[in-house]
């Protein structure tokens, strides 16, 4: 710990979960930051890129579960999440997904929670520790009046 406060800069771990907007976790990504201190941007980044990894690893996956929609999918439910289904199998782009993502936020597609505050700019930045607690929530628009 002392070396810490001597400014050696320490990895951080952290499970970042996905929740519907009555605080319900349906999903959990275990992303690793090289520094405690990072941007609203930087964990989006790390986290689009860690989900278009995940899935382009896997062979014959053709039903993303991420956080923003990939180009050329049908978008359906499966509980209170939604998910992205190919036509057939390709891979995706994470900086293509990182861009739009960035757009869904600025747009208040979904907003983020850290440790019960929500943030609102992209280059805030945040301090994790290994208590940190990260929600990502994506908003619905009511259709109706």
């Amino acid at each position: 710990m002392a070396q810490a406060s001597r400014g050696v800069q320490m990895a951080i771990e952290l499970t970042v979960r996905d929740e519907t907007a009555v605080g319900e976790a349906y999903n959990e990504i275990p992303l690793v930051f090289p520094s405690e201190r990072i941007t609203v941007r930087d964990l989006i980044r790390e986290r689009v890129y860690q989900e278009v990894q995940d899935f382009n690893r896997t062979r014959d996956a053709e039903v993303f579960r991420g956080l923003v929609q990939p180009n050329d999918t049908e978008r359906t439910l499966n509980g209170a999440r939604a998910e992205f289904r190919f036509k057939g199998r390709r891979q995706i782009d994470w900086k293509d997904q990182y861009e739009k993502a960035l757009g869904g936020f600025q747009a208040n597609g979904f907003l983020i929670l850290v440790n019960d505050h929500q943030v609102e700019d992209l280059d805030e930045v945040l301090i994790l520790g290994p208590g940190s607690q990260v929600a990502f929530v994506k908003l619905t628009l009511l259709v109706g009046g």
